[in-house]
């Protein structure tokens, strides 16, 4: 992409503006090393940390946030683990605590999960939007994920939050933009950016989201399990920007039937 036309084209999430449409996480990587290698080569700007596992200190998760740039990248607390809005609601607490301990002041961001589903881990609705209503009347920057739903991503919107991050399939399967559909229609009627999460494996897919309308994805397991995590962060990178592009160039009008890609006028006829 253009380095003039990326910096005009940016990405507004609440207050904030960012360059890159790629959010990465920070688990499931197999060390601090390849964490800290993977997040550089994918150019991110914003990097999720799930609060719970780093007072924890789960396995990779300690000093996970030494290990981090801050000052170059912004932090996005993320609520994984709690089952329920009560519970989203102070770990969210918790994590603008340690945004700050990080030395940024106003970071206000959460990315909301509510998740008491086990087997499938689907994010629950009722109290995602439960949870929503407290947090951003507690000034919080909201990022909810949330089900490919279209009425309840517009409650959300309507509600105050910065985005909406429907899973385009269940959560580290990458099994692609299974839920497109219904995702189509949540772009086409959002006001406030949407973020694709959850399920996308290969850059192509993220290259689909974007191409789709949608303003961003985030993306963990697909980079963090991959063979070289390293060479798919830029991976990933790169179909974001594919994507992005595509969208903003616009694709020519699909047909019924076959047009040909040379002009025919003033062609010879062919003999009978």
């Amino acid at each position: 992409m253009d380095k003039d036309h990326s910096r005009n084209d940016l990405l507004k999430i609440g207050e904030k503006q960012f360059q890159s449409r790629l959010l990465t996480g920070s688990g499931k990587y197999a060390n601090i090393d390849t964490m800290q290698k993977s997040i550089l080569s994918s150019g991110c700007e914003i990097v999720t940390v799930a609060v719970r596992r780093v007072q924890e200190l789960e396995k990779n998760h300690k000093g996970l946030i030494e290990s981090i740039e801050w000052s170059k990248l912004w932090m996005l607390p993320n609520t994984a683990g709690c089952r329920t809005a009560n519970e989203a609601i102070r770990v969210a607490r918790l994590g603008r605590e340690l945004a700050k301990i990080a030395g940024q002041e106003n970071n206000n961001f959460v990315k909301l999960e509510v998740i008491n589903d086990p087997k499938y881990l689907l994010p629950d609705p009722i109290e995602t939007l439960h949870a929503a209503e407290v947090l951003i009347k507690e000034d919080f920057t909201v990022l909810p994920y949330i089900n490919a739903d279209p009425i309840l991503a517009k409650h959300l919107e309507e509600l105050g939050c910065a985005t909406v991050m429907p899973l385009g399939s269940p959560i580290g399967s990458g099994q692609g933009l299974k839920n497109s559909a219904n995702i189509a229609l949540i772009i086409e009627n959002a006001k406030i950016p949407v973020i694709i999460d959850a399920g996308i494996g290969v850059p192509s897919e993220a290259a689909q989201a974007l191409e789709m309308g949608a303003d961003a994805v985030l993306v963990n397991s697909a980079i963090a399990l991959a063979k070289h995590p390293v060479r798919m962060a830029k991976a990933m990178s790169n179909g974001v920007e594919a994507g992005r592009e595509a969208f903003l160039a616009g694709r020519f009008p699909e047909k019924q039937q076959a047009s040909p890609s040379s002009p025919i006028q003033g062609m010879p006829l062919s003999r009978k």
